[in-house]
């Protein structure tokens, strides 16, 4: 069996206990189920986790940072199945290298109606990665969980609607939206968070508010 570092299964169990915020709580009925991987590895400047870079020409979320993941399929093993499968077709992640020690409660996105459960694994036998898709993928980053939390790389932004949610500049990424949230919320309930300056909010660029609103 393969040893899971006793950090990684405390993180997998404390956010698979956050609550559900009120706006990504599930509808009753409805909604596609969907799987994101939370790939946690030992990176050359500690740990770190596995993000993409959505392609510009994507039908939905184009352009944005995420974790790998997509719609759960009919032959999928659930959620895991499809969370594993999709890393592997997005990234080229091999699912053998992989122990998942847990998932988070299923969280709703309304803009593209996913009902999505984030899978948590260890990546204990890492190999190269890169935009496997190239139509679905740009790029993809290990970001040290030491530059997530760094308060140089935090942020707030304010979207047109008014809603004012956590981001973060990495890597030449800027992670906002549902990935950024569920990073916001895992790096706080986990441990890992500084203090930063929450008072520093900008507005989502246009670029992006352009890309988003496909």
């Amino acid at each position: 069996m393969t040893d899971v570092p006793a950090w990684i299964t405390d993180v997998a169990e404390r956010a698979g206990r956050t609550p559900v915020p009120p706006g990504l709580r599930p509808p009753r009925e409805g909604g596609r189920r969907a799987a994101v991987l939370l790939l946690f590895g030992d990176g050359p400047n500690g740990p770190d986790i596995l993000l993409i870079q959505r392609s510009s020409r994507g039908r939905t979320h184009a352009g944005q940072p995420a974790f790998p993941g997509g719609g759960v399929d009919p032959d999928d093993d659930g959620p895991v199945g499809a969370a594993l499968r999709e890393a592997a077709e997005e990234t080229g992640v091999d699912p053998e290298g992989v122990a998942v020690v847990g998932t988070m409660p299923e969280l709703y996105v309304r803009h593209s109606d996913n009902r999505v459960t984030p899978v948590i694994g260890w990546w204990h036998t890492p190999c190269a990665v890169h935009a496997a898709s190239p139509d679905e993928v740009e790029s993809v980053e290990r970001v040290s969980i030491a530059e997530l939390v760094d308060p140089a790389n935090r942020l707030r932004l304010r979207h047109s609607s008014g809603y004012i949610g956590p981001a973060f500049r990495v890597r030449g990424l800027l992670v906002w939206g549902f990935t950024a949230g569920v990073l916001d919320g895992v790096l706080s309930t986990c441990g890992f968070e500084v203090p930063w300056d929450r008072s520093r909010i900008e507005d989502l660029p246009p670029d992006v508010v352009n890309l988003a609103a496909r």
